[in-house]
């Protein structure tokens, strides 16, 4: 079983940056994907950014060249280095983990079975 806790969120002007983290309690060996998704009232789940195993990441065209995602083996955690954030990025920030390697769809939200409450990340003028 796998338990994350997302943190890290907050307010922001744009512009600005923020580094959202994600402690995950299993076991790093079982885990074969992970990613960011962010939520906002009336559209669905959107996958910003996703890791394996094997080392390979995906970006979703709105974030490409700006967020970052990354892990610590070590400490069992995810971040999400965003920069240069915008008004449209706000919004319900998700981490999420599944067992499989490699993810047919890394970026769609049904591809992952476990996840995070969910930390608000709000951009302002």
């Amino acid at each position: 079983q796998e338990q994350l806790v997302e943190s890290g969120g907050g307010s922001v002007q744009a512009g600005g940056s923020l580094r959202l983290a994600c402690a995950a309690s299993g076991d790093p060996a079982r885990r074969g994907s992970m990613a960011w998704f962010r939520q906002v009232p009336g559209k669905p789940r959107e996958g910003l950014a996703s890791s394996n195993i094997f080392g390979t990441t995906e970006y979703a065209d709105s974030v490409k060249g700006r967020f970052t995602i990354s892990q610590d083996i070590a400490k069992n955690t995810l971040f999400l280095q965003m920069n240069s954030l915008k008004i449209e990025d706000t919004g319900l920030y998700y981490c999420a983990a599944d067992s499989r390697a490699p993810l047919r769809r890394p970026l769609f939200f049904s591809e992952y079975a476990y996840w995070g409450p969910g930390t608000q990340v709000t951009v302002s003028s």
